[in-house]
């Protein structure tokens, strides 16, 4: 993956890493930027990796959308920047893998969206989060879309309405992050967190994640079919009956299957 201009992909045992690299630029998520990490994620999609780490370089985790890029463009243009930027957040939370966002700076309007559509988040103590349209004149209509997704509305409409930056620990407590850890803590929490979440079966999880996106925003009634129809074909599966049979019989389990890679 070295032909990439603006992130670095790479891989540690079962862990993919995909670092934002454009540190000069804020690494703003620019029209290419957003293609690359598109393409990136879909590769490791369908890799034999078991979970994503989502990281930036430099001082800047991410300013959002390349200013740049809408600059004297029309409606149709700027149409083509954010439904290119669906695309990205629709892919990550598509691909099968647990995807976790190590936020170590200020993210801001769509970086900010970035991190919201991650399924996990940690940051350190010292970043910052913010979708600062409401302090300008391009309210931040599709960020708000995924941060309104883990807030309540009141707040969600406060960091929109408001522009304003909340700290790491009012991150955590307001729902955008897992949770705050000392700067120097950061890589050792992430790391954790995501061999926790790519533990067990790697099939289940996949087929977790993918349900847990398709009920969140139905109601309960229609969650509760949709989801007992995937469990009940779940719980007959291979690995799932492994697991049935270790608890039964007091053994470790072994779990074989894995996601269809296509």
């Amino acid at each position: 993956m070295s032909d990439f201009q603006n992130i670095v992909v790479t891989r540690d045992g079962a862990i993919a890493t995909l670092t934002l690299n454009r540190p000069d630029k804020r690494n703003s998520l620019s029209l290419e930027t957003m293609i690359e990490i598109t393409r990136a994620l879909q590769d490791i999609g369908i890799s034999d990796a078991d979970g994503v780490i989502i990281a930036a370089n430099g001082p800047v985790f991410s300013a959002g959308h390349n200013f740049a890029d809408m600059a004297g463009a029309d409606s149709d243009e700027t149409r083509h920047i954010f439904e290119i930027c669906t695309d990205m957040m629709d892919t990550l939370q598509a691909i099968p893998q647990p995807v976790i966002a190590k936020v170590h700076a200020l993210a801001t309007a769509a970086g900010c969206q970035l991190i919201a559509t991650c399924d996990l988040a940690i940051a350190a103590e010292s970043a910052a989060f913010a979708i600062p349209g409401g302090k300008g004149g391009l309210f931040c209509h599709t960020p708000l879309v995924a941060v309104a997704r883990n807030l309540s509305r009141k707040r969600a409409l406060e960091m929109a309405m408001t522009g304003d930056a909340i700290d790491a620990q009012t991150a955590a407590d307001w729902g955008l992050i897992n949770r705050a850890v000392p700067d120097d803590q950061l890589d050792v929490a992430v790391l954790d967190l995501i061999t926790r979440a790519t533990r067990g079966s790697i099939l289940s999880k996949a087929i977790g994640k993918q349900t847990f996106y398709d009920q969140i925003n139905m109601a309960q009634d229609q969650a509760y079919d949709f989801a007992i129809d995937v469990m009940a074909d779940a719980a007959a599966a291979p690995d799932a009956q492994e697991g049935i049979d270790a608890f039964l019989n007091k053994r470790s389990a072994v779990f074989t299957q894995r996601p269809k890679r296509d």
